[in-house]
């Protein structure tokens, strides 16, 4: 995870996050579990996802540190929520 700041555009801080979920399926299922959800402020930050190799990327752009602090640590939340709901309900998948 790195922040880094950016003088030249209005999306000053940004941030990424890649979790390796060992199979395309299993980062398709979180992909589309947490895609559903979008920014309550778009205007403030963005967050673009992707799956790759069985890996979900996540990056989130903001105009200030304190939106992309709390985008990413409720994005992380909900995160941890869906990756542990799949390990226990899940059919025959493993995280």
């Amino acid at each position: 995870m790195a922040i880094v700041t950016n003088a030249q555009s209005q999306w000053q801080f940004t941030c990424g996050l890649e979790v390796d979920f060992g199979s395309e399926e299993n980062a398709s299922i979180i992909y589309a579990t947490l895609a559903i959800d979008k920014e309550l402020q778009p205007d403030k930050v963005k967050r673009q996802m992707k799956v790759s190799e069985g890996k979900l990327s996540v990056n989130f752009e903001a105009t200030e540190a304190r939106f992309l602090r709390a985008s990413f640590s409720a994005f992380v939340d909900v995160l941890i929520l869906a990756t542990k709901t799949i390990e226990e309900f899940g059919q025959g998948i493993e995280l």
